[in-house]
This record gives structure tokens, sequence and C-alpha cells, in this order.
């Protein structure tokens, strides 16, 4: 789905109801900043937003994903559009996340082996000291790579208002984790928790 263009037109829509950003976030019971960055293009309206929005600008969902009113002779192919493309969106979601763990794995081991090697075989010290050099490149950048991986794979559910966001790089490394949860801020609420990660809408 076109993010830009949806965000255009939530704005287009928006103002031809004469709403401003901050009168319709009040109706939807979020903050402005959340309608200013949909207008961005910076993200979409949470699924649990998208009737409530749709009702407060008079349009239909179908509207909304394909990011501008459709035809009744239309409707039909566009629904079916945007349905395969958030079948699409959430295909591409897993298949980040299981790259994203065997990108993980494959640094592991590797910097395992290379530890290994830089301590129990007999080599001089200059090539010891690259070795664990080459280790801790090696951890960093596959860590590096998973961790975008993953950021891109789904969305992070808040506790308190369960809306779904994507955190920049900067909040996912700062946040304490589990294996499924993260300690972020909510880009919705603006409240912050143990964010549950989702791979699908």
């Amino acid at each position: 789905m076109d993010q830009i263009k949806i965000g255009k037109f939530i704005a287009e829509i928006r103002k031809e109801q004469n709403f401003t950003q901050r009168q319709l976030a009040d109706i939807l019971s979020i903050s402005d900043k959340t309608v200013s960055k949909w207008e961005c293009g910076k993200g979409l309206p949470e699924v649990s937003l998208m009737i409530p929005l749709c009702d407060a600008l008079q349009i239909t969902v179908n509207d909304l994903l394909t990011g501008e009113r459709v035809s009744e002779v239309d409707y039909q192919k566009k629904a079916e559009e945007n349905m395969m493309n958030l079948i699409k969106e959430n295909e591409e979601n897993k298949k980040r996340m299981a790259l994203s763990i065997i990108c993980g794995v494959i640094t592991i081991i590797a910097v395992c082996s290379l530890v290994v090697i830089a301590s129990y075989i007999a080599i001089p010290t200059i090539a010891r000291i690259a070795l664990i050099v080459f280790a801790i490149i090696t951890a960093v950048a596959g860590i590096g790579a998973a961790a975008m991986l993953e950021v891109k794979a789904g969305y992070y559910e808040c506790p308190h208002c369960k809306a779904l966001f994507v955190p920049t790089m900067g909040e996912y490394v700062k946040g304490y984790h589990t294996l499924t949860k993260r300690k972020l801020k909510c880009h919705e609420c603006g409240k912050t928790g143990m964010c549950k990660h989702r791979i699908i809408r």
C-alpha cells in the first residue's frame, strides 16, 4: 500500500470535512501527532482505528486503503487488490522475521567458532588478536543486520491502548527485551510498557 498516497488522501478528506488535525485526533481519542504522521506518509492507521476514522471522514475502508474514492464499478476490484496487498505485506514480514532469526543464528555460530579458534589453536599472537577483532566485528554486523530485519518485520502492540506501531532503530536498540516483548514508548498513547512483537496486523 502507498502510505504517502493514503496520507495525502486522509489530509484531503479531513480538510473537506473542515476538521483540524486536533479535532480529528480528539474524535479518535489519539494524539494529533499520530494524525500528522499518517498525513506525512510515515505510517498507516492501526486496524482498530480504521473504521472509526472512515466513519469520521465519511469514506469506506476500501477508499482509505486505496488512497482515493473508489467508484462502485471498481469497488470489488480495489477491495481484492487491498486484501492481496495486506496478505503480501504479512508474508514479507514473516520472511524478514525468518531472515532475522537465521542471521542471528549464523552470527552466533560464526562468533563462537572464531573465539574457539583464537582460544585453543596454537597461532601467532597477532593472528589471535586479529581473529578476536574479526569476531567482534562479525558480532556487531550480524546483530545489527538481525535487528534491522526484525524492526521491519511487523509491529509492536502497546499493552495500554493496543495500538500497533513500528519503533525507530534507536528505540529498538535501547529497549529492554525478552524473546517476544520489548520495552518501548507507544507512538499513539505515549505510555511506556512491554510491547508484544506481532508479525501480522
